[in-house]
């Protein structure tokens, strides 16, 4: 139970002292990057001011490009990143190399600009492909090597597509904000922070060449007085970043793919891991929000052309031994009696089992055809009911995992690292890539799914490195990876409305350049307590703005339950995110009046995950404390608080101050449950903070605030 006053021990949970200040993209930050920007990939300051479509001076002629008349030791000692190559740093193998500028306008926030590089005498070529964008302090780039000659190149090696130093001045120490992977154990998504000390090197990256196995990817550096650097490795492979501090003030910061030595072969291109930096001023907080604007803006997947919208999906993976024992009859079954209990779904999850396994259960993956012993119509069955009720469909599958007596290993063996004996399919094999896209592609049409959800459930790293010869290290991993996107953007352009679902093992691949094509729906592998339901979403909130769980309903359970599964609120919020997932066993007894009323009210506020996220106490898996945090969306008016009373704490009431309100507007503020209301300023709720009493423990509580017209 909770309520506005209750009588007991009172404590301010303060999460900053840093007021109401919004978020927005200050000029200062805009300016920033421009400069940044314009010194490394356009050959110094602009003439004049640039304009904001083509990011070239504004008398430039159109389609104009800047040639390597400028001093040849700019571009050789100054880009943003450093390669080996014929035994010699890219600074000084690159000093005799032709240089060319193009730019071009994408669209009105964004400039294309491409530095190329050509080394006479082996053929060589160099592209740095980077993306201005002029709405955020945000630059991209990602670099290509091409063989144009006939000859093999010699090695190329030590790739860094990011290779910069900094130099923080007399202000202070550098700090690092990163943050957890998934490895499963809890601490999912955790933050961390390092403090750069003089002399240290911290060295972070992926493991078994799933990106986000233990550590996120995405990084947030700051140094006083108040400025920062985001930066990001987008790579769903092995890669690896190093923050390199001097005994002075500077830091050397490299990060790319973890291993490259190799030769290219005539009319070979490869590509490095994408780079983003984001440019920040004031309030590390509020530049997690600039990023969290910045994705939805420009990098997260909009099927159909818009944002996916927060949606409640179900499946009976539990009760079926994932779809081991599923068939026509249950699936249905399943479906409607959701619907009869008055939960609208957006989507029916089939998970992994519905294809012929050959006896060998779920695991035995390759050959991807409908079991029509238990779906004799198909899954086409499940998906026109579906259909006819207004629920759309969600189907697993695992393609790059490949187990031995399969169609794929006894057909086509040479199209998998491994054999006959299973292991990966090898994205890197244009054969092997186009039978899966025209499968897949197939699958989806005629089986009417809408969702297409992609796991992989096996560590890739040691079959890139044992395919790999001595002189080629790396390269069948970069073809892989540049495969496993090439299929996924081929899937979204045949089908445009396709929303795609990643899970690795739960998130363990949850890098830039998945998540740009992709949403994780089931965000971890472990879903077992309300505790770390509550950690990752604080955790994975700071950098995605999209991700999804199941839904835990009760305190130590399972996400999906067993047998009577009694409906508890704390355990139920400890678990609500943009996409709500459900197991119940429905042939059971379930307070269906308490579970409608929940969902019902996530309903309501679903729509403020899209806000600013602000952590309003410290992030802790200690049972004695409470968490809280904050989704708002100024433009709306409009927001939303969840708290948490833990199992053994001795606080019954808390106060948080909110962030981001005006202070003179007045606020209706609603605790969802039981419906209570009051007004307050948002100085009140800035200064006094929100006032939560929670007389259970555990226990939770959902504030829902709106600006007073």
């Amino acid at each position: 139970m909770t309520r506005w006053i209750h009588a007991g021990i009172t404590v301010l949970l303060v999460a900053s002292s840093l007021g109401a200040r919004a978020v927005t993209v200050s000029g200062e930050d805009l300016l920033e990057a421009r400069q940044w920007i314009a010194a490394r990939f356009q050959g110094g300051a602009p003439a004049s001011t640039p304009d904001p479509g083509t990011g070239l001076a504004a008398d430039a002629p159109p389609g104009s490009e800047v040639r390597g008349d400028r001093p040849s030791g700019f571009f050789s000692a100054d880009p943003p990143f450093s390669f080996v190559y014929d035994g010699r740093p890219s600074a000084e193998a690159m000093a005799s190399w032709q240089r060319v500028l193009r730019s071009r306008s994408l669209d009105a926030q964004r400039t294309e600009h491409t530095l190329s590089y050509t080394d006479p005498k082996t053929s060589l070529e160099l592209r740095c492909v980077a993306i201005e964008y002029h709405d955020f302090p945000t630059v991209e780039w990602t670099l290509y090597f091409r063989n144009t000659g006939t000859v093999d190149t010699p090695i190329l090696e030590q790739i860094q597509p990011l290779d910069v130093q900094m130099d923080r001045g007399d202000g202070g120490e550098f700090l690092l904000h990163h943050a957890a992977g998934s490895p499963a154990d809890g601490n999912d998504y955790g933050p961390r922070e390092t403090l750069l000390a003089p002399g240290a090197t911290r060295r972070i990256g992926a493991a078994g060449g799933r990106p986000t196995n233990t550590d996120l990817s995405y990084f947030n550096l700051e140094w006083p007085p108040g400025r920062g650097l985001i930066v990001v490795v987008g790579w769903p492979g092995q890669w690896a970043a190093e923050f390199a501090r001097d005994t002075g003030h500077g830091l050397r910061l490299r990060a790319g793919q973890e291993l490259t030595r190799f030769k290219l072969l005539p009319g070979e291109e490869i590509r490095t891991p994408l780079i983003v930096l984001q440019f920040w001023h004031g309030d590390w907080i509020l530049a997690q929000n600039v990023w969290r604007r910045w994705m939805m803006a420009h990098s997260m997947p909009k099927p159909g052309g818009t944002l996916p919208p927060p949606q409640l999906v179900a499946s009976s993976s539990r009760q079926f031994d994932e779809m081991i024992r599923a068939n026509e009859t249950n699936q249905i079954q399943f479906l409607d009696r959701y619907l009869e209990e008055g939960l609208k779904l957006d989507y029916w999850w089939m998970d992994a089992g519905w294809y012929v396994h050959h006896g060998g259960g779920w695991p035995r993956v390759g050959t991807w055809l409908v079991d029509t012993n238990r779906f004799p119509r198909g899954l086409r069955a499940v998906s026109d009911h579906a259909h006819r009720k207004g629920v759309k469909i969600l189907v697993w599958f695992e393609p790059e995992r490949v187990t031995a007596g399969t169609w794929l290993t006894e057909n086509h063996p040479e199209w998998v690292l491994g054999g006959a004996q299973g292991g990966l399919l090898n994205l890197g094999h244009a054969s092997a890539r186009q039978w899966l896209i025209e499968h897949v592609d197939r699958l989806l049409t005629e089986q009417g799914i809408d969702l297409y959800r992609q796991d992989f459930n096996m560590d890739p790293l040691p079959f890139w490195r044992k395919n790999d010869a001595p002189d080629r290290q790396g390269i069948t991993e970069i073809k892989h990876v540049t495969g496993y996107l090439d299929y996924w953007d081929e899937l979204r352009r045949r089908h445009p409305n396709l929303l795609i679902d990643s899970c690795a093992s739960g998130g363990r691949r949850n890098d830039l350049e998945t998540m740009r094509r992709a949403v994780p729906l089931w965000r971890s592998d472990y879903a077992y307590e309300a505790i770390g339901h509550q950690c990752m979403t604080y955790g994975i909130s700071l950098w995605l703005p999209f991700h999804g769980t199941g839904t835990v309903a009760t305190r130590n359970a399972p996400y999906y339950g067993a047998g009577f599964t009694p409906v508890e609120p704390y355990a139920f919020w400890s678990n609500v995110t943009p996409s709500l997932g459900c197991g119940f066993d429905m042939r059971e007894p379930l307070d269906y009046t308490a579970l409608r009323r929940l969902v019902g009210q996530w309903r309501r506020i679903a729509p403020d995950y899209f806000g600013d996220f602000y952590p309003l106490t410290p992030w802790s898996r200690d049972d004695t404390t409470w968490m809280a945090w904050q989704f708002h969306r100024p433009e709306a008016g409009r927001g939303l608080v969840q708290v948490f009373r833990r199992d053994n704490s001795h606080y019954e009431s808390a106060r948080f101050p909110l962030r981001g309100l005006k202070s003179e507007t007045r606020y209706r503020v609603e605790n969802v449950d039981p419906g209570t209301a009051a007004d307050m300023t948002g100085r009140e709720l800035a200064e006094a903070g929100l006032p939560v009493s929670i007389a259970e423990k555990p226990g939770a509580a959902v504030f829902t605030y709106t600006e007073i017209q």
